[in-house]
C-alpha cells in the first residue's frame, strides 16, 4: 500500500468512536536510523465543527502498535497518548 493511498484514510479510535481526522493530517514520526514508524502526533479530538483552529489544542500521540486495522476507508486504534513518543525521533 501507497503513503498517498494511507493518508486518505479516517483515524478512528474503536473505544468511544471519536474521529481524529484523515492520516494525512497527521505528523508521522519515525525513527530516522532504520526508517520504523513510530507512530503519528495528532491534534485532540474537539466535539464542534467550528474549533477548526489548532493553535489552542493539545497534541496527542498514536503509537504505531495501537493500531487495530487499516481498512478500505478508516485507520482503527485502541488509544492515543497525550504524551508524544519518544522526542529523539520527532
Amino acid at each position: 500500500m501507497l503513503l498517498s493511498e494511507l493518508a486518505e484514510k479516517e483515524l478512528i479510535q474503536v473505544k468511544d468512536g471519536a474521529r481524529y481526522g484523515k492520516l494525512a493530517d497527521t505528523e508521522l514520526l519515525f525513527n530516522p536510523e532504520n526508517g520504523k514508524i513510530e507512530g503519528f502526533e495528532v491534534f485532540q479530538k474537539t466535539g464542534s465543527f467550528f474549533q477548526a483552529n489548532k493553535s489552542g489544542k493539545k497534541k496527542e500521540f498514536i503509537a504505531w502498535e495501537e493500531i487495530i486495522l487499516i481498512g478500505k476507508d478508516r485507520i482503527l486504534f485502541n488509544e492515543a497518548n497525550n504524551e508524544i513518543g519518544n522526542s529523539e525521533y520527532s
